[in-house]
């Protein structure tokens, strides 16, 4: 049974490989370097399970009624090396207190992103900031699983498909565990981002350690880029960075990001955390260029926890007219030579298509 029908159905949480019985499934990745699921026709028993677990055929919320605010952390510390107010670095500490586990996406040492466990505070710094990649998931959701199974609180961080695969896949609740999506622009290409290091290591003759796509030392509301390659460090404003280029003018999303169903304000998570577009329209006296965070509340429990962390905050309630952005609105509008870019990067030297780009 093949797990979906069309790339545009696919949205590639991987879910469906982890749900396998058989162990039937692979994730496969294609010439635009997104992973996909493909099934070995001679080991699948057709039990359907990895069509049932697919977050793009589920339509389940939570039914609650949200609540709106925008925050940020007291500790300026905090703020620094978050992406927006460190909204997600407080739920953290809440859990890691709790002697939790917290999932989200990091680097391993080849700068590959994957989603991974944190469960103290030096172990949290690697999956704190925006990476502009979509993370290789294989093995987290069973890992999930496990530590709620022994009691322990758990905090997931990921896309909205990721959060509602998660919750699917599951399928029960559980009173320790707090989902956490994004508000997502989208998810580019992880063959895509594998080239573009490869490419900056060879042009500056070093291995690459760390890269913040949100780099706040300017206090422009991250929006500047750095890396370090062999202990050096490189900063540029993001919209000169060839990568972040590619991905903001759309040409390297996942084919299903252009279509996503998940870009409303209703969703089956705990929260939903983003940047506060607006905000000097809304608390002018809050715009410090630092970042301040968007979150939705979307369940009790939620609001339970909301309510005992928020002091660790600077926060005010809102409308949802207030925190409304274009991606909680609409899906991510494809660039239109997106089909003519794609051909070229599968045919081409990336360090041609860099060329091409920053023409």
């Amino acid at each position: 049974m093949k797990a979906y029908q069309k790339k545009e159905m696919c949205c590639g949480c991987g879910a469906c490989a982890e749900i396998c019985p058989k162990g039937a499934i692979d994730m496969v990745q294609d010439g635009e370097g997104f992973y996909y699921p493909e099934t070995n026709k001679a080991v699948c028993i057709e039990c359907g399970k990895c069509r049932m677990v697919c977050p793009l055929k589920d339509g389940r919320n939570n039914g609650y009624d949200n609540l709106y605010f925008g925050a940020r952390a007291i500790e300026d510390r905090i703020r620094y090396f978050s992406s927006s107010g460190g909204v997600f670095s407080v739920l953290a500490q809440y859990v890691i207190k709790r002697q939790g586990v917290v999932y989200g996406a990091g680097y391993d040492g080849n700068m590959k992103v994957l989603h991974q466990g944190a469960e103290d505070c030096d172990q949290l710094e690697k999956i704190k900031r925006t990476k502009y990649v979509q993370s290789d998931i294989r093995g987290i959701y069973s890992s999930i699983k496990k530590k709620l199974k022994e009691n322990r609180w758990v905090l997931f961080c990921g896309t909205p498909c990721q959060a509602q695969a998660l919750r699917i896949f599951l399928n029960r609740e559980y009173e320790r565990l707090i989902i956490v999506d994004l508000v997502c622009y989208g998810v580019p290409s992880p063959g895509m981002w594998r080239e573009y290091v490869k490419y900056l290591e060879k042009k500056h003759s070093g291995k690459m350690t760390d890269f913040s796509f949100r780099d706040k030392r300017n206090a422009d509301n991250g929006h500047s880029i750095s890396y370090r390659i062999d202990g050096r460090e490189y900063v540029d404003p993001i919209y000169k960075d060839v990568y972040c280029r590619m991905y903001f003018e759309n040409y390297s999303l996942r084919p299903s990001c252009y279509s996503c169903k998940f870009c409303t304000v209703n969703r089956s998570s705990d929260f939903t955390i983003g940047d506060f577009w607006g905000l000097e329209r809304i608390k002018p006296e809050m715009d410090d260029g630092m970042g301040t965070s968007l979150v939705i509340v979307h369940s009790e429990q939620a609001k339970m926890i909301w309510n005992e962390m928020k002091t660790e905050m600077l926060w005010f309630k809102c409308e949802e007219k207030d925190i409304l952005q274009p991606r909680l609105l609409e899906s991510t509008t494809s660039a239109r030579n997106r089909r003519i870019f794609m051909m070229l990067y599968r045919i081409l030297p990336f360090s041609i298509m860099v060329k091409l780009v920053d023409k």
